[in-house]
């Protein structure tokens, strides 16, 4: 396995800085990864530049994703890992982003931005400015809520079967037949003040 060249990181950072500084926040190399702050407002002319500049050459968009944080004000952390082949590097770009706020879409600079997009809609909640097509692409078309939420309930809101009789899917409310258990996560050799099922039987002996 090669390992990731952080010198070269920390220049690459000190480069796309200089040159994009005011779409810069800030930037980090942590465990042989670069990751780059940017802003909303500045992602699409930051990744134009990822994908053209001659030291930089991010040709690839691997992935879109996202992360919840509720108790925040800008409640997302949105997330762009760019690959450049050419130079055998990684980046990952983050920013801060509000419930309510649109984010610009990849889609005129990687194509492939289209199902991640909708993919982190579908999730998150997340809208997209400029997505010629933001539907939901995991979930069903009457899906409630954003399961990657942090707020979103356990179990969901309806559950989902094919009934014999209407000879259709029907989605009803979800039933619980039986009460979360209770986990006390001691070790079962260590800790436990009670009888073990099983325990009675050494016992005996």
């Amino acid at each position: 396995m090669a390992y990731p060249d952080l010198d070269a990181l920390a220049e690459l950072a000190e480069h796309i800085t200089m040159r994009r500084p005011n779409a810069v926040v800030e930037t980090e190399v942590a465990y042989g990864e670069l990751t780059v702050t940017t802003t909303v407002a500045g992602i699409v002319d930051l990744v134009e530049f990822l994908r053209t500049d001659t030291n930089c050459r991010f040709s690839t968009l691997v992935d879109i994703t996202a992360v919840d944080h509720p108790a925040r004000g800008q409640r997302f952390d949105m997330v762009w890992h760019l690959l450049s082949m050419y130079r055998n590097q990684r980046i990952r770009l983050k920013a801060n982003v509000r419930e309510d706020e649109l984010v610009p879409s990849l889609i005129g600079i990687f194509p492939a931005a289209n199902w991640f997009e909708r993919e982190v809609f579908d999730m998150f909640g997340i809208m997209f400015s400029g997505h010629p097509d933001l539907r939901r692409i995991l979930t069903d078309y009457g899906f409630r809520g954003h399961p990657l939420r942090k707020d979103f309930p356990t179990t969901g809101y309806v559950e989902v079967r094919y009934d014999e009789v209407e000879k259709r899917v029907v989605y009803e409310p979800v039933k619980l037949v039986q009460e979360y258990r209770q986990y006390d996560f001691l070790s079962p050799w260590e800790g436990a003040k009670y009888v073990l099922p099983g325990d009675e039987k050494g016992a005996a002996k």
